[in-house]
């Protein structure tokens, strides 16, 4: 097939774009390349898709999304089998700075991916949405079924706001849509704004870490390769039953925030020093997910530990930062 990914050079993209590789597709993958986190990782990224095996059938462009004529003329000029859209403003506390950066990305932005898709008549879009929509949800686990009407966060209210254009374009244009509601992603070539990179690095200098909410946090750690694998074998199925389909993709796996901060110590042999805080604006005490029906229609088995999550993440970081 060939498979458009955006946002190639950010964390999920790139792993996924590499796997899709790996699987014998054909992907273009673009990239704005903002300074949101360190460029240099974005670029390093990228670097390694250029050492795949397959690295001749990916093409990289430098484009953003928010730019409709680009994204148009993209389109014109592929026809693809399904897109990917990995591409957003990320990072829930960066929203209550900026909003406007998150009202670009991820409602102009991916408004642009949708029109695209509906003009090319692209058979499948996939797109990242968040956990976050729960916002103060009650129920728990997370289902798909809860209402998500309820954000405490910009970033997750233009995430809710995605499905819901989503969905018109499904119901209207006949697109087969199908929103990811990804939980807590981690491992190497993590971003840098995400707990485990900012708790190793304060770790490692042997700053204190703050702990939000006195240390009761839950959290859905799950690993990067459970996440893509996830997403290809959506983009691989034919299951297409449904026009629009929004599922949770997750380990399903309630971990308290102290044992995997215990786990970091562990794996990079640094005692954690923790300043206990109150809860801060836009966060939530929990997540985890309910991924049965991920499970049900797409055979979905996450199969990497946080014990084996956080060794390889600790590998990877003491590797790339020479340590």
């Amino acid at each position: 097939m060939h498979i458009l990914v955006t946002g190639a050079a950010g964390f999920i993209g790139a792993d996924l774009s590499q796997k899709l590789l790996g699987q014998g597709h054909s992907v273009v993958g673009i990239d704005n390349l903002n300074d949101y986190y360190d460029v240099s990782l974005k670029q390093a990224r990228l670097a390694e898709i250029s050492k795949h095996p397959h690295a001749s059938s990916f093409s990289s462009l430098e484009l953003d999304i928010v730019d409709r004529s680009a994204v148009a003329g993209l389109f014109e000029d592929h026809q693809f089998d399904v897109v990917a859209n990995m591409a957003a403003q990320a990072g829930v506390r960066y929203s209550i700075e900026n909003p406007q950066s998150y009202i670009d990305s991820n409602l102009v932005g991916f408004g642009n991916v949708l029109e695209g898709c509906r003009q090319s008549k692209v058979g499948h879009l996939i797109y990242a949405s968040s956990s976050s929509v729960y916002g103060a949800n009650k129920n728990f686990p997370f289902t798909e079924s809860d209402r998500v009407d309820n954000p405490v966060s910009l970033y997750a209210a233009t995430k809710k706001a995605n499905e819901l254009m989503a969905h018109s374009y499904a119901h209207l244009y006949g697109i087969r849509c199908t929103g990811l509601r990804f939980f807590t992603v981690y491992g190497p070539w993590g971003r840098p704004d995400m707990a485990p990179f900012r708790f190793a690095s304060r770790m490692l200098k042997g700053d204190v870490i703050p702990v939000y909410n006195n240390g009761n946090m839950i959290r859905d750690f799950t690993y990067i390769d459970d996440i893509t694998d996830g997403v290809i074998k959506i983009a691989e199925s034919s299951n297409s039953a449904e026009a629009y389909k929004v599922y949770n993709i997750g380990r399903g796996e309630q971990v308290q925030l102290m044992e995997f901060i215990d786990c970091m110590s562990q794996h990079f042999g640094v005692e954690a020093k923790i300043n206990m805080l109150p809860m801060q604006d836009g966060d939530v005490p929990r997540t985890m997910a309910n991924t049965d029906q991920l499970k049900k229609d797409f055979d979905y088995q996450p199969s990497v530990s946080v014990d084996q999550g956080v060794e390889k993440f600790a590998n990877w970081y003491k590797q790339y930062y020479s340590l």
